[in-house]
Parts: structure tokens; sequence; C-alpha cells
């Protein structure tokens, strides 16, 4: 398959982008040009299009996979294994922030809370311990909000943020500017 120039600029700004949020730039690249085109395919279309080694198509094909992000699906006709992604953004943001939250949130907030339950805290200071408890609560807060805004539909949860939008600027000071 011969990317179009929208294509190619879009999958590579993707793998741009996956690369400063700490995800392997071809990773970031398949899964865009699976959303992009909304179609499964093979692994070896995939290899071709984007001119990548076979082996870290594998790789990175399995690493989408670990993250729920794409899914095995067999086409009438080929007995090969083709991908797809989800095409609605919403339900690839969830699948980001649920992933992230379970791999890099939660075991923050379980260590935190060890060291809040350890015997040995009481060699730390009062302040140490301060803030340890604030940052716990913190994320505990966060981790809360975040949950709730994962379980919205996507026209309440717009609302929402043009809301915190609208009061924020409310608080401000500011005049409305235009968000609704």
């Amino acid at each position: 398959m011969k990317l179009t120039p929208i294509a190619q600029r879009f999958i590579l700004h993707w793998g741009e982008m996956g690369s400063k949020w700490g995800v392997n730039r071809t990773v970031a690249q398949i899964h865009a040009l699976l959303y992009f085109y909304g179609k499964p395919m093979h692994a070896e279309e995939i290899t071709e299009t984007l001119n990548v080694a076979r082996s870290n198509a594998s790789n990175s094909l399995k690493e989408l996979q670990s993250w729920n992000l794409i899914r095995v699906v067999h086409v009438m006709g080929d007995r090969r294994d083709h991908f797809e992604t989800s095409t609605d953004v919403w339900e690839l943001m969830r699948t980001v922030l649920r992933e992230r939250k379970n791999r890099e949130f939660n075991p923050t907030v379980t260590v935190l809370q060890e060291c809040l339950n350890s015997p040995d805290l009481n060699l730390e200071s009062a302040d140490a311990k301060k803030r340890i408890e604030d940052t716990l609560n913190l994320m505990q807060t966060l981790g809360a909000w975040g949950d709730e805004m994962l379980k919205m539909n996507p026209e309440t949860l717009i609302k929402v943020m043009k809301l915190g939008a609208k009061i924020q600027k409310l608080i401000r000071g500011g005049a409305n500017d235009g968000v609704g």
C-alpha cells in the first residue's frame, strides 16, 4: 500500500508524539496506520507500508496487543492474522488512560500506602511523612476523578470539560470566550 501525503504526515507525526510519550516510534506508527485507514491489515502489509523490519513490526504488534490497543481479526479467505484498532478516538483515549493508570499510577499509590504503613516510617521526619501523605492524597483524589471521567460517555465528558473551562474562566474573572 502506498501512503498518501496526508497519511504519511499523520503516521510520522504520531510516531514522533509516541516517542515523546515514552512509546516506541514504530509501535506508535503502526497504531496510527491502523487508526488512519480503519481497516484490518496483516503484518506483511504493515511491514511493507511502513518500510520496517518484520521483527520490529512483530514486536510492535505484540506491544500494541499488550496495551489492548489492537486486536487480531480474521478475514474470509485469508489464513493470516490481521490487526485492527478502534476508530473511536474516545475509546482509544479511555484504553490508553486505563492502561497507563494500571501500569504507572496504581503501583505508585501502592508504594505510597506501603510507605505510610511501614514501621520504618517512624525513622523519617514529620515533614517527610506529611509529604508522603499529601502525595498519596493527591494521587487518590486524581485516581477517583479519573475513574469517574472514564465512566462517562463522550457527550457527557465533552460537556464536563467545557463546563470546567467556563468555571475556570469565571474564577479568573475573564469574559465568556464562546466555549459551549
